[in-house]
Order: C-alpha cells, then sequence, then structure tokens
C-alpha cells in the first residue's frame, strides 16, 4: 500500500528523518521497524520506518544517501510499504472484474453501536448488513483499522485506488466521486463515505456538506 503526504526533512545526527502525520497501526498491520521506500521530488529511496510510541513512526533515510530535495520546504511524499494488508480475500467469490455490485447509488446506513464506523461504510459499499461486514473482517467494534477496510474492499471486489491520501492542513482538497472518509476522533479514526457530492455518516445520516478542516485522509473507490 501506499501513503500521500506532506512533511519535511529533518537533519539529525544520525541521519536524515522524516515525520509521518498518521498512525501506522491503523493502516499498516506490521510493528516494530518496517522496511519501505519513499518518493521524495521523483527521487527513490529506501528507507525505515521506526516505531516511537503506540502507532506513531518516523521515517529514517539511510546514512550517506544523497538528497536532492530541500530541507527548507514541505515536499509532498509517496511512501510505499509492502505486505501491508491483511489479506482475507483468497476464498472470495468477488474480484474487481466481478464485484459483489455496481456502485452507482448508496444507501445510508446507521451503525448500531458506536465503533463499527468502518464496517458500517464498508456495508454501504457493498450492499449487505453491517453484521455480514463483521464476519468477512473478522473484527467488532471499535477494530476496523483503514487495513481493514481496504481488505474488505479487495474481499468484495469493490476496486480502489492503491494510495491513501492525507492532505496537508492548509491544502485545498477536491475530493473524487466516491471515497471512505478518515477523521480524527479522539484516540481512534472515524469513517464515513461521500459518493456523488453527498456525505454518508454511520453516526449523522446523509449531508450535504462536510466540514473539511476534520479530514484526516481518504481512500477513492474507482466507479
Amino acid at each position: 500500500m501506499r501513503y500521500f503526504f506532506t512533511s519535511k526533512l529533518e537533519k539529525t545526527g544520525e541521519g536524515v528523518t522524516i515525520q509521518i502525520p498518521f498512525n501506522i497501526w491503523e493502516v499498516c498491520k506490521q510493528r516494530d521497524t518496517i522496511q519501505a521506500d519513499i518518493v521524495i521530488d521523483n527521487q527513490i529511496i529506501e528507507c525505515e520506518l521506526v516505531p516511537l510510541e503506540k502507532g506513531r513512526y518516523e521515517i529514517h533515510l539511510p546514512a550517506g544517501v544523497e538528497i536532492k530535495a530541500s530541507y527548507e520546504t514541505t515536499h509532498k511524499l509517496l511512501l510505499h510499504v509492502s505486505g501491508s494488508l491483511i489479506r482475507m480475500d483468497q476464498n472470495s467469490p468477488y474480484s474487481f472484474d466481478n464485484p459483489i455490485r455496481k456502485i452507482d447509488s448508496v444507501d445510508i446506513i446507521i451503525q448500531p453501536a458506536d465503533g463499527l464506523c468502518g464496517q458500517t461504510v464498508i456495508a454501504m459499499l457493498a450492499g449487505v448488513t453491517i453484521a455480514d461486514v463483521i464476519k468477512v473482517m473478522d473484527c467488532r467494534e471499535w477494530q476496523g483499522t483503514m487495513g481493514r477496510l481496504i481488505s474488505a474492499l479487495n474481499y468484495y471486489g469493490i476496486d480502489h485506488t492503491d494510495i491513501i491520501v492525507y492532505p496537508g492542513e492548509d491544502e485545498k482538497v477536491v475530493l473524487p466521486k466516491c471515497a471512505i472518509l478518515m477523521e480524527k476522533m479522539g484516540r481512534f479514526s472515524h469513517y464515513l463515505l461521500c459518493f456523488d457530492g453527498k456525505f454518508y455518516d454511520p453516526n449523522l445520516g446523509v449531508m450535504e456538506e462536510y466540514d473539511m478542516s476534520k479530514l484526516l485522509g481518504y481512500l477513492e473507490i474507482k466507479l
């Protein structure tokens, strides 16, 4: 999986570090030090993701690597972490060529309990019940990370981009026609769906407008 975000390069006594503006545990099943590669101004560099605390990581670039990018400005970065998804599509009857349904409309579903927003978003996209999604994802309240949501999309054959976009704070965001939105809610993330200019929130129902200042990141669903 790939992650698109903005950050700065920082020189330290041991080399170069880059701060990651999202929780790695919420999108990636891996823990401890993670091998990855990053694209900085069209330069591809192998790197390590080093844990700080509770899912927070920073990127360490190898000592001695020649960095062409400026240290004075913020850069748009593309981080690639291989093998970062929980596989649950091995025995799926669906595929991207044979999805569970064509997404040409969305019906709102309100989550029956707190902590089921991710499962509810998948249920709205797939046109199935929340109970069905819980069985596929094998997770209950507060366990629906973005990594598990992506794996569930794969199971149902719902095509999506392979990049999670994390916009910068001052960046003007133009959302795609359909996307899973992620916003921070305390220690956890809250998920909702945008489709054809409307917003489908498992807590609040259908909304005509959305406060973009709450947006942490999004994953585009291909229609």
